[in-house]
């Protein structure tokens, strides 16, 4: 990436201070747990988030490795017994407020959430620390999402809240849950509805539904499992989120019970038809396909790329306020947000794209030397929205000095 030495000193920094600013660390009163970790944004989101930890800890590498081990071990910490972590954790923060009646807890008092966030713990443990496969923790866990989220023994994860997937709001899930998608009031009685299920993928379907096999949760899973040397689902990806006709990966959604449960597939162009460009053993002609959509500017190729939603769809809406004053959640419906900018960034540099990866890097880091950190971006203009101070935005280094080795792109395959 070509950048000023003195821009690329500025965003370093910023970069450092954001990170060293959010770190939190001690010891949960009740059992004596030690933990350490990146508050995505001390002011707004003050636990430990799943995804969050799995790509700060990523980005602290660039400063201090000792600090990316300790953060995804603190994951591990938190664990239950039968593998499974948490979206959220709330280690000596309770969880307090309004919060309480949209967070996906099943008690009062709860550690953490019963839902889960897009597996990449694996994937981040290669990335920074070292061989996932030597961690007792992170292989049962595995053993669990085996276990409890894949509805038909293909390998592929299913979801039972739209929130499960990171993306929240995005439009990709408003066929899906209707007025139950989150930020909208409907969304409160879909929590309770999975309190009583107890989050359990089993009993939802049992119920009804819906459930979603979402494509950014089965991209950071398959992964992980490379990582593991557990095989790649990059072939059963294709197979069953695959539109060939559209060149996009597209959710899979199930209603209904039994005999008479049907599947949907919801056809809005969002960033996660994207996002397999970072898997490292999907085929070229697909891959090439992918990065004609990202580089349309009828599309994803806007100045701060790639925005979340493509610019050619209804859904598409450029902030909150474009929103006629929904409640903020609903922020995956248009802005640009670094992770999946990055995950898109690997494909672009895997395949070749090294002038068109240096762009879509460049757009990202001149609207963080001017706005700073934040949450997600204007796509056009740039303009910083959201939180302040967000973590994971630390990911334009990721971009900026390096990214990944060859052999990582590589990680499981050989």
């Amino acid at each position: 990436m070509s950048i000023a030495v003195d821009d690329l000193t500025t965003l370093r920094d910023r970069c450092g201070v954001v990170l060293r600013d959010s770190w939190h660390e001690g010891t949960r009163a009740s059992d004596g747990a030690r933990f350490a970790y990146t508050a995505p944004s001390p002011s707004h989101y003050p636990w430990q988030f799943y995804w969050d930890s799995c790509f700060t800890a990523v980005t602290w590498r660039h400063f201090d490795a000792r600090r990316s081990r300790r953060e995804l071990e603190s994951l591990l910490a938190a664990q239950r017994p039968d593998g499974f972590i948490g979206h959220t954790i709330f280690w000596d923060r309770p969880l307090t407020g309004v919060r309480r009646h949209t967070y996906n807890v099943t008690s009062p008092g709860a550690t953490m959430t019963s839902s889960m966030q897009p597996p990449a713990l694996a994937w981040a443990w290669s990335l920074a620390v070292g061989d996932p496969s030597a961690e007792p923790g992170i292989v049962h866990h595995h053993r669990w999402l085996e276990a409890n989220r894949d509805l038909d023994g293909d390998g592929l994860l299913w979801i039972v809240q739209p929130d499960e997937s990171g993306l929240d709001a995005s439009p990709q899930f408003d066929p899906i849950w209707g007025p139950r998608a989150h930020g909208l009031p409907g969304f409160v009685l879909l929590v309770r509805r999975n309190r009583r299920l107890g989050y359990d993928l089993g009993r939802v379907v049992r119920a009804g539904g819906p459930a979603c096999c979402e494509v950014v949760t089965n991209v950071l899973y398959s992964l992980s499992r490379m990582a593991l040397g557990l095989g790649s689902l990059t072939e059963v990806m294709i197979e069953r989120m695959y539109d060939a006709d559209r060149g996009l990966f597209l959710p899979i959604a199930r209603h209904g019970r039994g005999a008479g449960a049907v599947e949907q597939r919801p056809s809005v162009a969002t960033i996660a038809a994207l996002t397999p460009l970072a898997l490292p053993d999907l085929p070229e002609e697909i891959g090439h396909r992918l990065v004609a959509h990202l580089l349309d500017n009828r599309e994803f190729n806007t100045p701060v790329a790639p925005p979340s939603v493509s610019i050619a769809e209804r859904a598409f809406a450029r902030s909150d306020r474009a929103l006629g004053g929904r409640a903020p959640a609903r922020y995956w419906r248009g802005p640009t947000w670094l992770n999946t900018a990055w995950l898109c960034w690997i494909g672009l540099q895997r395949l070749g794209y090294a002038a068109e990866a240096d762009a879509l890097a460049g757009g990202l880091a001149s609207a963080i030397l001017r706005e700073g950190l934040r949450e997600y971006y204007d796509p056009f203009t740039g303009a910083g929205m959201g939180a302040r101070e967000f973590g994971w935005s630390t990911l334009i280094l990721e971009m900026l000095e390096g990214g990944l080795a060859p052999e990582q792109m590589r990680s499981g395959l050989e």
